[in-house]
Protein backbone atom coordinates (compact mmCIF):
# COMPACT_ATOMS: atom_id res chain seq x y z
CA UNK A 1 0.00 0.00 0.00
CA UNK A 2 3.21 2.14 0.36
CA UNK A 3 4.09 2.07 -2.72
CA UNK A 4 1.14 2.61 -4.46
CA UNK A 5 0.94 6.38 -1.90
CA UNK A 6 4.28 6.87 -3.34
CA UNK A 7 3.50 6.15 -6.92
CA UNK A 8 0.68 8.59 -6.65
CA UNK A 9 2.77 11.13 -5.11
CA UNK A 10 5.36 11.18 -7.58
CA UNK A 11 2.77 11.48 -10.17
CA UNK A 12 1.91 14.87 -8.42
CA UNK A 13 4.95 16.17 -8.38
CA UNK A 14 5.68 15.87 -11.44
CA UNK A 15 2.15 17.58 -12.65
CA UNK A 16 3.31 20.52 -10.80
CA UNK A 17 6.80 20.65 -12.31
CA UNK A 18 4.71 20.70 -15.84
CA UNK A 19 2.37 23.54 -14.56
CA UNK A 20 5.68 25.78 -13.99
CA UNK A 21 6.36 28.00 -16.87
CA UNK A 22 9.75 28.09 -16.35
CA UNK A 23 9.99 24.29 -16.57
CA UNK A 24 8.31 23.72 -20.42
CA UNK A 25 10.07 20.74 -22.00
CA UNK A 26 9.20 20.79 -25.18
CA UNK A 27 11.98 18.48 -26.60
CA UNK A 28 13.70 15.32 -24.52
CA UNK A 29 16.92 17.52 -24.44
CA UNK A 30 14.98 19.90 -22.18
CA UNK A 31 16.33 20.13 -18.33
CA UNK A 32 13.83 17.88 -16.62
CA UNK A 33 12.71 16.28 -19.82
CA UNK A 34 13.68 12.77 -18.38
CA UNK A 35 11.48 13.12 -14.84
CA UNK A 36 8.69 13.26 -17.24
CA UNK A 37 8.46 11.95 -20.54
CA UNK A 38 8.00 8.10 -20.30
CA UNK A 39 7.04 8.17 -16.35
CA UNK A 40 3.43 8.26 -15.08
CA UNK A 41 2.12 11.99 -14.52
CA UNK A 42 -1.44 12.75 -13.20
CA UNK A 43 -2.60 15.00 -15.88
CA UNK A 44 -5.44 17.21 -15.79
CA UNK A 45 -8.11 16.06 -17.91
CA UNK A 46 -8.93 19.26 -19.38
CA UNK A 47 -5.89 19.71 -20.59
CA UNK A 48 -5.58 16.92 -22.75
CA UNK A 49 -7.12 16.86 -26.26
CA UNK A 50 -8.64 14.15 -28.46
CA UNK A 51 -6.12 13.28 -31.33
CA UNK A 52 -7.35 14.25 -34.86
CA UNK A 53 -5.29 11.14 -36.08
CA UNK A 54 -7.46 8.38 -34.29
CA UNK A 55 -8.52 5.71 -36.49
CA UNK A 56 -11.33 4.56 -34.63
CA UNK A 57 -14.36 6.18 -35.45
CA UNK A 58 -17.17 3.54 -33.28
CA UNK A 59 -17.54 3.21 -29.70
CA UNK A 60 -19.77 1.08 -28.04
CA UNK A 61 -22.18 2.88 -25.96
CA UNK A 62 -23.02 0.14 -23.52
CA UNK A 63 -19.09 -1.42 -23.26
CA UNK A 64 -18.11 2.59 -22.73
CA UNK A 65 -20.44 2.85 -19.45
CA UNK A 66 -19.07 -0.39 -18.28
CA UNK A 67 -15.59 0.87 -18.00
CA UNK A 68 -16.57 4.32 -16.54
CA UNK A 69 -18.23 2.23 -13.77
CA UNK A 70 -14.82 -0.08 -13.13
CA UNK A 71 -12.74 2.96 -13.35
CA UNK A 72 -15.37 4.52 -10.72
CA UNK A 73 -14.54 1.82 -8.79
CA UNK A 74 -10.81 0.90 -9.35
CA UNK A 75 -9.29 4.07 -11.13
CA UNK A 76 -7.87 4.10 -14.29
CA UNK A 77 -5.48 0.90 -13.56
CA UNK A 78 -3.59 1.42 -17.27
CA UNK A 79 -1.89 5.13 -18.04
CA UNK A 80 -3.24 6.51 -21.26
CA UNK A 81 -0.75 7.82 -24.07
CA UNK A 82 -0.02 11.62 -24.50
CA UNK A 83 1.84 13.55 -26.42
CA UNK A 84 2.82 17.53 -25.16
CA UNK A 85 1.99 19.90 -27.93
CA UNK A 86 2.44 23.59 -26.00
CA UNK A 87 2.30 24.39 -21.98
CA UNK A 88 0.31 22.36 -19.98
CA UNK A 89 -1.75 20.83 -22.82
CA UNK A 90 -1.52 17.52 -24.54
CA UNK A 91 -3.23 15.44 -27.00
CA UNK A 92 -3.98 11.79 -27.01
CA UNK A 93 -1.72 8.94 -28.54
CA UNK A 94 -3.58 6.27 -27.39
CA UNK A 95 -5.83 5.43 -24.67
CA UNK A 96 -9.39 7.09 -26.10
CA UNK A 97 -11.57 4.59 -24.51
CA UNK A 98 -10.30 5.01 -20.66
CA UNK A 99 -9.57 9.27 -21.89
CA UNK A 100 -13.57 9.08 -22.81
CA UNK A 101 -14.91 7.11 -19.83
CA UNK A 102 -12.71 9.00 -17.16
CA UNK A 103 -14.60 12.30 -18.61
CA UNK A 104 -18.16 9.95 -18.15
CA UNK A 105 -17.48 9.44 -14.40
CA UNK A 106 -15.81 13.37 -13.82
CA UNK A 107 -12.73 12.28 -12.76
CA UNK A 108 -10.83 15.73 -12.89
CA UNK A 109 -7.37 13.81 -13.59
CA UNK A 110 -6.19 10.94 -15.15
CA UNK A 111 -2.92 8.93 -15.52
CA UNK A 112 -0.41 9.40 -18.50
CA UNK A 113 2.82 8.48 -19.90
CA UNK A 114 4.25 11.85 -21.64
CA UNK A 115 5.93 11.30 -25.17
CA UNK A 116 7.42 13.97 -27.49
CA UNK A 117 5.94 13.37 -30.94
CA UNK A 118 5.37 15.10 -34.04
CA UNK A 119 2.64 15.37 -36.12
CA UNK A 120 3.80 11.66 -38.05
CA UNK A 121 4.94 9.84 -35.21
CA UNK A 122 1.78 10.65 -33.36
CA UNK A 123 0.11 9.29 -36.18
CA UNK A 124 1.62 6.07 -36.59
CA UNK A 125 1.79 5.00 -32.82
CA UNK A 126 -2.06 6.01 -32.57
CA UNK A 127 -2.39 3.81 -35.64
CA UNK A 128 -0.14 1.47 -35.20
CA UNK A 129 -1.41 0.70 -31.14
CA UNK A 130 -5.03 0.81 -32.50
CA UNK A 131 -4.50 -1.68 -34.72
CA UNK A 132 -3.59 -4.36 -31.98
CA UNK A 133 -6.13 -3.70 -30.42
CA UNK A 134 -9.20 -7.09 -30.73
CA UNK A 135 -12.36 -4.97 -30.90
CA UNK A 136 -11.91 -3.05 -34.31
CA UNK A 137 -13.98 -3.80 -37.50
CA UNK A 138 -12.03 -5.26 -40.26
CA UNK A 139 -12.96 -2.43 -42.31
CA UNK A 140 -11.17 -0.01 -39.32
CA UNK A 141 -8.04 -1.96 -39.40
CA UNK A 142 -8.27 -1.86 -43.79
CA UNK A 143 -8.17 2.40 -43.13
CA UNK A 144 -5.53 2.50 -40.52
CA UNK A 145 -3.19 -0.26 -42.97
CA UNK A 146 -3.90 2.26 -45.69
CA UNK A 147 -3.68 5.58 -43.65
CA UNK A 148 0.13 4.05 -42.46
CA UNK A 149 0.65 3.15 -46.13
CA UNK A 150 -0.19 6.54 -47.45
CA UNK A 151 0.88 9.39 -44.60
CA UNK A 152 3.59 7.50 -43.13
CA UNK A 153 4.71 6.46 -46.86
CA UNK A 154 5.43 2.43 -45.86
CA UNK A 155 5.63 -0.08 -48.24
CA UNK A 156 3.33 -3.42 -47.54
CA UNK A 157 6.36 -5.37 -46.58
CA UNK A 158 7.44 -2.38 -44.06
CA UNK A 159 4.13 -2.19 -42.71
CA UNK A 160 4.05 -6.13 -41.80
CA UNK A 161 7.79 -5.67 -39.85
CA UNK A 162 5.56 -2.79 -37.98
CA UNK A 163 2.76 -4.38 -36.90
CA UNK A 164 4.05 -7.85 -37.04
CA UNK A 165 1.51 -8.89 -39.56
CA UNK A 166 1.92 -11.23 -42.91
CA UNK A 167 1.77 -9.20 -45.97
CA UNK A 168 -0.44 -11.65 -46.90
CA UNK A 169 -2.77 -10.62 -44.22
CA UNK A 170 -2.29 -6.98 -44.76
CA UNK A 171 -3.74 -7.19 -48.63
CA UNK A 172 -6.41 -9.06 -47.54
CA UNK A 173 -7.57 -6.51 -45.23
CA UNK A 174 -6.59 -3.60 -47.78
CA UNK A 175 -8.77 -5.24 -50.56
CA UNK A 176 -11.84 -4.66 -48.18
CA UNK A 177 -12.02 -1.55 -49.21
CA UNK A 178 -12.51 -2.13 -52.46
CA UNK A 179 -16.14 -3.34 -51.35
CA UNK A 180 -19.12 -1.12 -52.07
CA UNK A 181 -19.52 1.53 -49.42
CA UNK A 182 -22.90 -0.04 -48.14
CA UNK A 183 -21.26 -3.47 -47.75
CA UNK A 184 -17.97 -1.75 -45.45
CA UNK A 185 -20.75 -0.28 -43.95
CA UNK A 186 -22.88 -3.59 -43.57
CA UNK A 187 -19.43 -5.17 -42.44
CA UNK A 188 -18.60 -2.36 -39.41
CA UNK A 189 -22.12 -2.82 -38.10
CA UNK A 190 -21.85 -6.55 -38.16
CA UNK A 191 -24.60 -7.67 -40.58
CA UNK A 192 -21.87 -9.54 -42.72
CA UNK A 193 -18.54 -10.74 -41.72
CA UNK A 194 -15.34 -10.38 -43.26
CA UNK A 195 -15.44 -13.60 -44.34
CA UNK A 196 -18.52 -12.55 -46.63
CA UNK A 197 -16.77 -9.43 -47.60
CA UNK A 198 -13.31 -11.49 -48.93
CA UNK A 199 -15.97 -13.37 -51.00
CA UNK A 200 -17.70 -10.10 -52.15
CA UNK A 201 -14.15 -9.20 -53.62
CA UNK A 202 -13.88 -11.42 -56.23
CA UNK A 203 -16.86 -9.94 -57.68
CA UNK A 204 -15.60 -6.42 -59.92
CA UNK A 205 -19.04 -5.14 -60.43
CA UNK A 206 -20.38 -3.45 -57.74
CA UNK A 207 -23.95 -3.84 -58.20
CA UNK A 208 -23.84 -7.48 -58.36
CA UNK A 209 -22.01 -6.74 -55.47
CA UNK A 210 -24.70 -5.27 -53.79
CA UNK A 211 -27.49 -7.77 -55.71
CA UNK A 212 -25.48 -10.60 -53.51
CA UNK A 213 -24.77 -8.65 -50.49
CA UNK A 214 -28.68 -7.94 -50.26
CA UNK A 215 -29.52 -12.11 -50.74
CA UNK A 216 -26.84 -12.72 -47.58
CA UNK A 217 -28.80 -10.17 -45.64
CA UNK A 218 -31.98 -11.25 -46.08
CA UNK A 219 -31.74 -15.23 -46.33
CA UNK A 220 -28.58 -14.84 -43.88
CA UNK A 221 -26.51 -16.81 -46.11
CA UNK A 222 -22.90 -18.32 -43.90
CA UNK A 223 -19.70 -17.71 -45.89
CA UNK A 224 -19.93 -20.86 -47.75
CA UNK A 225 -23.08 -20.36 -49.19
CA UNK A 226 -21.72 -16.85 -50.44
CA UNK A 227 -17.94 -18.20 -51.92
CA UNK A 228 -20.53 -21.01 -54.22
CA UNK A 229 -22.94 -17.86 -54.69
CA UNK A 230 -19.91 -16.09 -55.53
CA UNK A 231 -18.60 -19.11 -58.07
CA UNK A 232 -22.01 -19.36 -59.79
CA UNK A 233 -22.01 -15.34 -60.52
CA UNK A 234 -18.54 -15.88 -62.49
CA UNK A 235 -19.54 -18.98 -63.72
CA UNK A 236 -21.61 -16.64 -66.43
CA UNK A 237 -19.93 -16.17 -69.59
CA UNK A 238 -18.89 -12.53 -70.63
CA UNK A 239 -21.42 -13.16 -73.50
CA UNK A 240 -24.12 -13.70 -71.83
CA UNK A 241 -23.38 -10.72 -69.82
CA UNK A 242 -22.39 -8.50 -72.43
CA UNK A 243 -26.31 -9.57 -73.85
CA UNK A 244 -28.08 -9.15 -71.11
CA UNK A 245 -26.53 -5.69 -70.62
CA UNK A 246 -27.13 -4.58 -74.12
CA UNK A 247 -30.94 -6.27 -74.04
CA UNK A 248 -32.08 -4.24 -71.06
CA UNK A 249 -29.99 -0.75 -71.87
CA UNK A 250 -32.06 -1.06 -75.33
CA UNK A 251 -35.40 -0.84 -73.44
CA UNK A 252 -34.84 2.24 -71.91
CA UNK A 253 -35.21 5.55 -73.63
CA UNK A 254 -32.07 7.75 -74.25
CA UNK A 255 -32.63 10.64 -71.57
CA UNK A 256 -33.34 7.84 -69.13
CA UNK A 257 -29.88 5.54 -69.70
CA UNK A 258 -28.02 9.20 -69.89
CA UNK A 259 -29.38 9.64 -66.02
CA UNK A 260 -28.97 6.21 -64.58
CA UNK A 261 -25.32 6.16 -63.89
CA UNK A 262 -25.63 9.39 -62.05
CA UNK A 263 -28.65 8.32 -59.94
CA UNK A 264 -26.46 5.22 -59.18
CA UNK A 265 -23.80 7.34 -58.02
CA UNK A 266 -25.72 9.48 -55.85
CA UNK A 267 -27.48 6.58 -53.95
CA UNK A 268 -24.70 4.48 -53.90
CA UNK A 269 -26.79 1.44 -54.75
CA UNK A 270 -27.68 0.15 -57.58
CA UNK A 271 -31.24 1.61 -58.86
CA UNK A 272 -33.68 0.18 -61.15
CA UNK A 273 -35.56 1.86 -63.62
CA UNK A 274 -37.96 0.42 -65.93
CA UNK A 275 -40.31 2.50 -69.06
CA UNK A 276 -43.13 1.27 -70.26
CA UNK A 277 -43.94 1.66 -74.43
CA UNK A 278 -46.46 4.77 -73.02
CA UNK A 279 -43.66 6.76 -71.68
CA UNK A 280 -44.69 6.03 -68.30
CA UNK A 281 -41.77 4.49 -65.82
CA UNK A 282 -41.13 3.61 -62.01
CA UNK A 283 -37.95 4.36 -60.29
CA UNK A 284 -36.82 1.59 -57.44
CA UNK A 285 -34.31 2.61 -55.14
CA UNK A 286 -33.77 -0.31 -52.89
CA UNK A 287 -32.07 -0.29 -48.98
CA UNK A 288 -30.45 -2.86 -46.66
CA UNK A 289 -30.82 -1.70 -43.53
CA UNK A 290 -32.75 0.78 -40.91
CA UNK A 291 -29.65 2.86 -41.48
CA UNK A 292 -29.23 3.14 -45.24
CA UNK A 293 -33.18 3.79 -45.31
CA UNK A 294 -32.01 6.89 -42.85
CA UNK A 295 -29.29 7.70 -45.13
CA UNK A 296 -31.43 7.24 -48.76
CA UNK A 297 -34.06 9.37 -46.89
CA UNK A 298 -31.90 12.05 -46.10
CA UNK A 299 -30.68 12.43 -49.88
CA UNK A 300 -34.09 13.04 -50.94
CA UNK A 301 -35.05 15.76 -48.93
Amino acid sequence: MAKATKKQALGRGLSALLKDPENDIKSVDDKNADKVVGNIVELEVASIEVNPFQPRTNFNEETLKELASSIKELGVIQPITVRKIEFDKYQLVSGERRYRASKLVGLETIPAYIRIANDQESLEMALVENIQRQDLDPVEIALSYQRLIDEIQLTQEQLSDRVGKKRSTIANYLRLLKLDPIIQTGMRDGFVSMGHGRALINIDDRSSQLDIYEKIISEGLSVRDTETLVREHQGKTQKNTSKSVKAKSEKLPDYVEESLSGITDYFSTKVEIKVSKNGKGKLTIPFHSKEDFIRIKKLLK
